[in-house]
């Protein structure tokens, strides 16, 4: 049986018992991780104190919530993502695992008993780095013309975000995981049915080039955008990345996509009698 719900914090940012809550047959009274009290039941149990409280002990454990609540939920308890960090909170009474209370609760920092999955800091670690599709080049440019046959360039800047590679690392309950991302390849969709797949960042066309076909990432067209509805090719660029983490004494790997798109115009060569 298991109840979800929040409570505030002491000073030290450690979870309190400021809040309680009731399932069918019991309550909960959830004091700090580490205080004498543990975490208290009270309600139908035959061991009571003068007041009333049962004397049973409750022993509780935390992992990290993942993906930590949105903004504006009432787990932050009024503060803000990146304000410390929200937790699931699980409690067994005494030496019965069998009966468990799971609520959320937030701390300035983490629970003395939280329980850290070094996979959940290597994705939090990831959305730290921003990846984003590929900063698409293309010949022709977008607004420009191409023409049936020449040759097309595909290529991305290789910024951090773009094709890395990327670092960052994320901490939680004296454990830090520092996770890597490069991408391995990018399919090129051509937008007339064919695709393109490079395992490098492409080359950028320069003038001096002229009809030679790029020498890592390229394509021909061998129809005019005219066949399509819009009049364009519609051109998408998926990236995917290749994470490598590690920290906690693991070590795992990670997979990301991201896809970006531009419309280009190729037309046919008008031949003069």
């Amino acid at each position: 049986m298991a109840f979800a719900g929040t409570q505030a914090a002491h000073a030290d940012g450690t979870p309190s018992g400021a809040a309680h809550g009731c399932g069918m047959f019991f309550c909960v009274d959830a004091n700090a991780p580490g205080e004498a009290g543990g975490t208290k039941a009270v309600g139908d149990d035959k061991s009571k104190g003068s007041s009333g409280a049962s004397t049973s002990r409750w022993n509780c454990t935390y992992e990290l919530a993942d993906p930590q609540p949105p903004a504006g939920s009432l787990d932050w308890e009024g503060h803000q993502p990146g304000d410390g960090a929200v937790y699931k909170q699980h409690c067994h009474m005494d030496n019965d695992t069998a009966f468990i209370v799971t609520r959320t609760v937030w701390g300035a920092t983490p629970p003395a008993a939280v329980q850290v999955d070094p996979a959940v800091l290597a994705r939090q670690a990831v959305d730290k780095m921003l990846l984003r599709g590929p900063q698409i080049g293309i010949t022709p440019k977008p607004g420009g013309k191409g023409v049936v046959g020449m040759p097309v360039y595909l290529w991305t800047a290789t910024g951090a975000e773009t094709y890395g590679p990327n670092t960052a690392s994320a901490s939680a309950g004296g454990v830090t995981v520092t996770a890597t991302a490069r991408v391995a390849r990018i399919v090129w969709s051509m937008g007339d049915g064919n695709s393109v797949t490079c395992t490098t960042a492409g080359t950028p066309y320069q003038a001096e080039f002229g009809k030679q076909p790029s020498p890592d990432c390229g394509y021909r067209y061998n129809q005019p955008s005219s066949t399509q509805a819009s009049g364009q090719f519609h051109v998408t660029a998926t990236s995917t990345w290749s994470i490598d983490w590690a920290g906690g004494g693991q070590t795992g790997q990670l997979t990301e996509t991201r896809t970006s798109a531009v419309d280009i115009t190729v037309a046919e060569v008008q031949v003069l009698n």
